[in-house]
């Protein structure tokens, strides 16, 4: 197998809407998809540009973001290894929304509206798995929009570093995976209120800042009802 082939294979491999298939589907597919490398900070796509191919993290992350009229950025996912984005565009023609950029040096795999048009009705069972990971988007973006409606920045900070722990984590320590600018944007703040917050839940005896990125959860249950 060449280098070329190993990359989209394990780029392939990663994606839950296609490891569940077998070798020979999965050798299809790997013979579809093409490559890209792209620096920290280089823009995958952007704004207004016609989304046609579904993109696969092979390696790195992006962060998806989008600009208001004003300017200001609002990030709305980071994508590691195995996630994707571009969807929609497998069902009808449009154009992005938002910008991708690499938050480091990344690879990705990309396969093309037309091949996996062809794939989806050849292989059914790819097209539920997209439909799972549509509906757990929706769920995610409707969660996040409650957020912003409904709860003070605080609230936010402190919901934001329980789902970082998650449910079966077996330890109350929390690596941040965003740069502090990030996890502002993503919150809906600024990285001034976001260093201040995290201040005062240290003070309020229900985190400890160990270092810049990771934080130990002191008292879950108090920090989830602020």
């Amino acid at each position: 197998m060449t280098n070329k082939n190993h990359e989209h294979k394990s780029c392939v491999s990663l994606v839950p809407i296609f490891n569940h298939l077998d070798a020979e589907q999965m050798n299809e597919i790997m013979e579809t998809a093409s490559s890209q490398s792209f620096k920290k900070g280089e823009l995958v796509y952007h704004a207004g540009e016609t989304s046609d191919v579904l993109t696969i993290v092979n390696k790195g992350s992006l962060r998806l973001y989008r600009l208001s009229e004003s300017g200001k950025e609002q990030l709305v996912r980071v994508l590691r290894p195995g996630e994707f984005t571009g969807e929609l565009a497998l069902f009808n023609e449009k154009v992005h929304e938002n910008y991708a950029e690499a938050m480091e040096p990344t690879s990705v795999c990309q396969i093309t509206r037309s091949d996996l048009q062809a794939l989806l009705i050849k292989y059914p069972s790819i097209s539920l798995k997209i439909l799972q990971e549509l509906s757990t988007r929706v769920d995610q973006s409707e969660t996040q929009a409650t957020r912003f409606t409904t709860e003070s920045t605080e609230q936010r900070l402190a919901s934001y570093l329980v789902d970082l722990l998650g449910p079966d984590s077996q330890t109350n320590i929390v690596t941040l995976p965003l740069a502090k600018k990030d996890l502002a944007s993503y919150i809906g703040t600024t990285p001034e209120t976001v260093s201040r917050k995290l201040k005062e839940l240290e003070e309020m005896n229900l985190i400890k800042r160990i270092s810049s990125s990771k934080i130990k959860i002191l008292d879950e249950d108090n920090l989830l009802f602020l």
